[in-house]
């Protein structure tokens, strides 16, 4: 079974960037999707963007498109989240979860996930 560990987060001024990693122990087949969710206080967890480990196909939310940039080095079993032009409101728990399948939104329909790593952007 692939198990993720996120890394990378930490506290950033608004403006500023940030690069997330997620590390799949034991390689994820050729089936399978990655994304990244997050969560703030109060907030419904929201998948922000999705990779397919495969063909690389890539979805962003409309709130990220053009700022943050999803990756996969499929010899490090990592996914990344490029994080750039950062604002308060990115402020969240980011998690990356894993399912087999195409890429989809809903956190209902990953059944892996990481710990998650705090990312805090100060304005």
């Amino acid at each position: 079974q692939v198990q993720l560990v996120e890394s990378g987060g930490g506290l950033q001024q608004a403006g500023g960037s940030l690069r997330l990693s997620c590390v799949a122990s034991g390689r994820p087949n050729n089936n399978y999707a990655i994304a990244w969710f997050r969560q703030a206080p109060g907030k419904e967890r929201e998948c922000v963007a999705a990779i397919t480990w495969s063909a690389g196909s890539t979805w962003f939310a409309d709130s990220v498109k053009g700022r943050f940039t999803i990756s996969r080095d499929n010899g490090e079993n990592t996914v990344y989240l490029q994080m750039n032009s950062l604002k308060a409101e990115d402020t969240a728990v980011y998690y990356c979860a894993a399912r087999s399948g195409w890429l989809h939104t809903s956190a209902n329909n990953y059944p892996l996930w990481g710990q998650g790593t705090q990312v805090t952007v100060s304005s």
